[in-house]
């Protein structure tokens, strides 16, 4: 049977759960345990995906496409385990379940409460789909204390009592502020946030500490007398210069050693971090530095761009250079041509993100022409493929009125919404009219690449698999279109129906994707189209 450890956030603002676990489960998996991280979010939505960018970041894709919180990204960042649908859960589901349930008749007219009927649908997921692991790492979404997390709480309290003491563990991680007036650590939040815990039925195991300044043995020592754990128990947790040292960070204060003595399991010897210390070496000596532009319509919220970013970064990783992202509003390319280029020349790379609606969609259409003609490395990713086929529509293939019906009737949809195409479990359908979630294609499709294409060479294959989130497509009737100006349609759905990538062959690095390969990248394992498009940045970075 799997151990269970909860990890929950202290009454001050809890800084990074969702980093620790995937930290944590990063320790475990060095030590050779097996270990899946689950997040259960408060929120009333029935996922993520409905949720604005601006409001909660990212909305991460898994390969079964589910629309999930943007920690499931450190997740599999951290551990290299694809996340699941079952490995997401919010109140919204969870009611929704339960209400159907309700109408259907299942509880046979009895009263549906919270206790039992709410705890128990959050317990039977927390326990499922766990055969085969040694550890299950489940995060509590907010803060103690919150009201829409409280049956959370009292579902991992039951939990421990189900599965019995020695097979859990609680992580609790706290805020110890610098008062800088004072000149001190104080230690009274997390005590007051252990009390509230401890009111809920629930003793911490382990507290990880979030500081700015070194925690000393003496203040370690009281918040371990007045919250009742162990000193060895109480952890540091400083920042740090990259999230990728944090794994590190964690083991040379104990927290890996914590966990398994409260479990009562052997915590001697070293766990293997060779990977983490590589990454580490390659983010500190670097031979080099390269600029990117990153075009998009949420760039107020670098959240919002969460696994991008990371992408960027593991692609430096691949080519041991600093990566500097600049983050650029698409609307402000919505003006004079000299404006733009005095913006964009000192760039090494430019590259558009995906996005939703109008807004800002002629700025990355110029963004993508500057790229185009001053042959700057360009990488663009889902809208960002799409505004560079309407792109070569306009100047290049002579389409003048070209654009996308998700902007409004058009007389040359070079991008609509296609309702039907085939896939190897059968025909897929979008309606129109449908919920904007239903209409959209969601997670892992397979590609097949050109063999004598750039992206072929790049990944070293033919047959690939991506993840997607989007809903309308680049229209094939306006391939051979395209091609004749010098949009070469790379890669395609197996059956040919749906363009899946563009390049252009007389360009030294122009590649748009409709999917997203930012999802599947890691430090360990940068994605081949990032490792190369950084690779291409520091080529033009000679130039200029």
């Amino acid at each position: 049977m799997a151990r269970y450890i909860f990890i929950t956030g202290g009454v001050v603002s809890s800084l990074g759960k969702g980093l620790m676990a995937a930290s944590l489960a990063a320790l475990l998996q060095a030590r050779g345990y097996r270990v899946r991280i689950r997040k259960f979010d408060p929120y009333l939505n029935v996922d993520p995906g409905t949720m604005s960018p601006y409001q909660h970041g990212e909305v991460y894709v898994t390969d079964d496409g589910a629309e999930t919180d943007l920690d499931l990204g450190h997740y599999e960042r951290f551990t290299g385990v694809p996340s699941r649908q079952s490995d997401n859960i919010t109140s919204g589901r969870i009611y929704q379940t339960i209400i159907a349930k309700e109408r259907r008749g299942d509880y046979l007219g009895a009263t549906v409460q919270v206790i039992p009927h709410v705890t128990d649908a959050i317990k039977e997921f927390a326990r499922a789909e766990t055969e085969d692991l040694d550890f299950v790492l489940c995060e509590i979404g907010g803060t103690v204390g919150d009201i829409e997390s409280l049956p959370f709480m009292e579902a991992i309290r039951q939990l421990r009592n189900d599965i019995g003491r020695q097979n859990t563990c609680f992580v609790h991680l706290t805020l110890v502020p610098y008062i800088a007036a004072a000149g001190e650590l104080k230690t009274k939040p997390t005590q007051h946030s252990v009390r509230d815990m401890t009111a809920l039925g629930i003793q911490p195991d382990v507290l990880v500490c979030r500081c700015e300044r070194p925690l000393p043995a003496s203040e370690r020592a009281k918040i371990a007398l007045f919250c009742n754990v162990p000193p060895s128990h109480v952890i540091p947790a400083l920042d740090a210069k990259s999230i990728y040292g944090v794994p590190l960070q964690y083991h040379a204060e104990g927290l890996d050693h914590a966990v398994l003595d409260s479990f009562g399991l052997p915590s001697d010897g070293s766990p293997d971090l060779t990977r983490w210390d590589d990454i580490i070496d390659r983010l500190t000596n670097v031979e080099g530095e390269v600029s990117i532009g990153v075009v998009g319509k949420y760039v107020g919220l670098q959240d919002a761009y969460k696994s991008l970013h990371e992408a960027l970064v593991h692609g430096g990783i691949a080519n041991r250079v600093k990566v500097n992202i600049r983050w650029l509003d698409a609307e402000l390319f919505e003006q004079a041509p000299d404006d733009i280029a005095a913006t964009l020349e000192p760039l090494h790379a430019i590259l558009v993100p995906g996005g939703f609606g109008e807004r800002g969609s002629e700025g990355k259409i110029a963004a993508v022409r500057f790229a185009r003609e001053r042959k700057v490395p360009y990488f663009g990713i889902c809208l960002g493929m799409q505004m560079a086929c309407i792109e070569g529509a306009r100047n290049t293939a002579g389409i003048a009125e070209a654009s996308t019906t998700e902007f409004g009737p058009t007389s040359e949809p070079v991008v609509g919404l296609i309702t039907e195409w085939m896939t190897a479990e059968g025909l897929q359908q979008r309606q129109e009219g449908g919920d904007l979630g239903g209409t959209m294609r969601l997670g892992a499709y397979d590609a097949s690449l050109a063999g004598n294409s750039h992206v072929a060479s790049i990944y070293g294959d033919q047959a690939i698999s991506e993840r997607h989130r989007h809903r309308y497509e680049v229209n094939v009737h306006y391939k051979d279109a395209l091609e004749a100006g010098g949009l070469r349609f790379s890669g395609m759905s197996p059956d040919g129906a749906l363009p899946e990538i563009v390049e252009r062959p007389d360009h030294p690095w122009f590649v748009g994707v409709q999917f997203h390969p930012e999802l599947k990248s890691k430090p360990f394992e940068p994605h081949p189209l990032f490792a190369s498009f950084i690779a291409a940045a520091v080529r033009q970075s000679r130039l200029v």
